[in-house]
């Protein structure tokens, strides 16, 4: 009867044994970047802005990870780093904080238990929001897309629909490395795209709409905002506000967002060595 009872105690305390030692939680810091319509090149580095995170993951086996967390970052650009000297002149400039949520898996090219280390690939989806700013000559932010910079929501355009969701999804995919620094600690580095379903990142997608509709329903700040190339210290060839229909930016492309970091992570749970247990001899030393 003793026999019974501590074989059923075995049999459900060993998922919990084991699983246990499958679970991490950790940070990551780095830099956040943005690709998009008033970024010249695929990624400017000038305008590199911080991000943090937090993580949970659990080991399914040697090579296969599952993983959640969030992460905040910034992104920014501005058409005076351009060398264009089109968009020079046209001025626009953004920034906007970045809050995600994210679901995925890893795939682990090695068991990093019998390696120490291991490259791996990462997919997954992210719900996201942001909020796209500009700054005035005394260094206010003005919220941009209240201002519907290129007629959202305006009944003289309703091609363009209503306002941009702020909430978004991202597909968010890329490639890291993990090394094991102590049983129970695990280092690493991750570069992580973010491929978007929105083009209005940084309030700029299609063309200009008419100066004096834009001011009538939103006022003149919102005429100042959807072209700044006649702010004094323009780069490039100062303008006036362009015409009805006239390009502003370009709906071929979505806007993506990068997260780059270094990672720290922690290993619950774990026999005496503190490492993964995927048989039941090692989840109980009898």
């Amino acid at each position: 009867m003793k026999k019974k009872i501590l074989w059923f105690v075995i049999m459900i305390s060993t998922p919990l044994c084991c699983i246990a030692q499958d679970w991490h939680v950790g940070a990551t810091a780095g830099i956040s970047n943005y690709s998009g319509d008033l970024s010249e090149k695929r990624v400017d580095f000038g305008y590199t802005r911080p991000m943090i995170g937090l993580f949970v993951k659990k080991d399914i086996n040697r090579y296969l990870t599952l993983r959640a967390g969030g992460t905040f970052g910034m992104v920014a650009a501005n058409d005076r780093t351009n060398a264009s000297i089109a968009l020079q002149s046209r001025n626009l400039s953004f920034s906007s904080p970045i809050w995600e949520g994210h679901l995925g898996a890893e795939l682990n090219f090695f068991d990093i238990d019998e390696k120490g280390f291991t490259p791996y690939l990462f997919g997954g989806v992210a719900l996201f929001s942001f909020y796209p700013t500009a700054k005035d000559s005394l260094g206010n932010k003005i919220r941009l897309r209240r201002l519907s910079t290129e007629g959202q929501g305006l009944p003289q355009y309703p091609e363009r629909g209503n306002q941009y969701s702020l909430y978004q999804v991202s597909i968010p995919f890329g490639a890291g490395f993990k090394y094991l620094f102590t049983d129970r600690l695990t280092l690493g580095f991750e570069i992580g795209l973010r491929a978007t379903f929105t083009d209005y990142l940084d309030d700029v997608s299609t063309t200009y709409v008419d100066q004096n509709t834009l001011l009538a329903e939103r006022g003149q700040l919102a005429v100042d905002y959807a072209y700044r190339g006649d702010e004094p210290g323009t780069k490039g060839i100062p303008g006036t506000y362009p015409l009805d229909g006239t390009q502003r930016g370009s709906a071929k492309n979505k806007d993506w967002y990068t997260f780059t970091g270094l990672t720290i992570m922690y290993r619950l749970g774990g026999g005496s060595d503190g490492r993964r247990s995927t048989n039941f001899s090692k989840c109980f030393k009898m």
